[in-house]
């Protein structure tokens, strides 16, 4: 099997899933999860466009926050790498791919729509606010896809916990530099994630499931599970209002 080959059976398999042509995908990965792929991480992301076709929008996240934190606090847009994995940082690196501007929570995207969900994001004092595309992406009926990684790696439900102002999420305010594309500089202050006392637990959406909006399937060798980003919001909002620590289990060692 050639890449091309490669990359029509992944378009196909997340197709069968219910990807639908022309939507909006966000894409959590895991290369290794896949088995051997001919062309690597360039061709997991050329099967995932011919997915979703030509009006389609791809977007990966493109997280920073081991790097970029308050001792080094400066986020170069096109050189700051992503801590998530091979294939978001190779699809950070390719032609016509544009970077949110957040400091440790950017997303890259690729299509019509990416303009629209990823510009506006430096207007945000936190990594997942109401300009940022974690927060948009139910706006234009979205969906989250986890190729490989289970549901753990669910950068979604930090928007959603902010919104519900969960009460362990916040730590302090880090004033960063912004190194644009175009060479200027700017500053930003935001307030950072904080999960010293706790730890995920973001597959727990899978117990609060009613309905068809996770579908699971399997794409080469990975399992993988599609998720209708607002059907996720309604319903992990509200599990969340019920009880703030759902979706997290305290890190007893290091509790205060």
């Amino acid at each position: 099997m050639g890449d091309r080959e490669a990359a029509a059976r992944i378009a196909a398999e997340v197709g069968d899933l219910g990807l639908p042509e022309g939507g909006v995908a966000l894409a959590h990965s895991s290369l290794r999860s896949l088995g051997p792929v001919p062309g690597g991480a360039e061709t997991v992301i050329a099967g995932l466009r011919q997915a979703l076709g030509p009006e389609g929008t791809l977007l990966l996240p493109a997280l920073s926050y081991e790097t970029v934190h308050a001792q080094n606090p400066v986020f170069d847009v096109l050189r700051t790498p992503s801590c998530v994995g091979w294939i978001p940082e190779f699809f950070r690196t390719m032609p016509g791919v544009q970077r949110s501007i957040c400091p440790t929570h950017s997303v890259c995207g690729i299509g019509p729509l990416a303009p629209r969900l990823l510009g506006q994001h430096h207007l945000d004092d936190t990594p997942c606010g109401p300009h940022s595309p974690w927060r948009r992406l139910p706006e234009v009926d979205g969906y989250l896809l986890f190729v490989g990684c289970g549901l753990g790696p669910n950068t979604s439900m930090h928007a959603i916990e902010e919104v519900a102002q969960a009460p362990y999420l916040f730590g302090g305010t880090v004033r960063y530099t912004i190194m644009h594309p175009d060479g200027h500089r700017s500053s930003l202050a935001c307030r950072r994630h904080n999960f010293r006392y706790y730890a995920h637990r973001y597959q727990r959406i899978a117990e609060i499931h009613r309905g068809d909006w996770i579908r699971v399937g399997q794409v080469l060798e990975a399992t993988v599970h599609l998720v209708r980003a607002s059907s996720l919001w309604d319903q992990a909002y509200e599990a969340q209002r019920r009880d703030p620590y759902f979706f997290v289990t305290p890190v007893r060692d290091s509790l205060p």
